[in-house]
């Protein structure tokens, strides 16, 4: 796998979600999905969200369900969430 800095995000109607330069899913529930990118952690927040397609060979990830929020984290950041979701 390469290790460039190329990320491309792809929402469409909040429904679909298509990712390039995922490196790990850390966790995923259907309210909030934690993974590692090229870019740093990300946060995928939302409704029914389910993993669709998950290849890491390819960097690609696509999520269906209804996303409310992207979040960039701060490296050292995914922990913490971790800790929050499982209280």
């Amino acid at each position: 796998m390469e290790d460039n800095k190329e990320q491309k995000l792809t929402l469409s109607n909040r429904e679909y979600l298509e990712l390039t330069g995922v490196t790990e899913v850390i966790n995923f529930t259907e309210d909030a999905i934690l993974l590692e990118s090229n870019l740093g952690n990300l946060t995928i927040s939302g409704e029914n969200l389910h993993v669709k397609h998950l290849d890491l060979e390819n960097s690609q990830l696509v999520v269906t369900g209804y996303v409310t929020e992207l979040k960039y984290n701060q490296e050292g950041k995914a922990e913490n969430f971790i800790k929050r979701l499982f209280k």
